[in-house]
């Protein structure tokens, strides 16, 4: 799977995420760096058929209200540390996968993963 790491996550999430065999990029990676806004990095994701992964809540508004980015996983867990988020991704990389190939918006909460509609 192809994933576009927001700039409030950890660049060591797109560094896990790469490891476990996806091909996964950090917002600090792009031309504009971490201070690429987020209609061109939901633009970006779209055309490299990417999932963003965040923890903005206007990327899901902009999702409902826009279709846009069209794949969205939400990291639904409040204050977390990056190593617990770390932690978290392990545990549930797999059915974070599974639900993304269901659902075009997911998010992922500490005990469960809420999917938003379908393909």
């Amino acid at each position: 799977m192809k994933f576009l790491v927001d700039a409030q996550l950890p660049v060591r999430l797109a560094r896990s995420l790469a490891s476990a065999g996806h091909d996964a990029v950090h917002t600090s990676e792009l031309p504009e760096a971490n201070r690429t806004n987020d209609g061109e990095i939901a633009r970006l994701a779209d055309a490299q058929d990417r999932v963003v992964v965040t923890k903005d809540r206007d990327f899901r508004d902009g999702h409902l209200l826009r279709g846009t980015p069209g794949r969205l996983l939400v990291v639904a867990t409040g204050n977390i540390t990056n190593d617990d988020l770390l932690a978290l991704f392990d545990r549930h990389l797999d059915a974070v996968v599974v639900a993304l190939e269901e659902a075009r918006f997911v998010e992922l909460a500490h005990d469960r993963l809420i999917l938003h509609g379908d393909h």
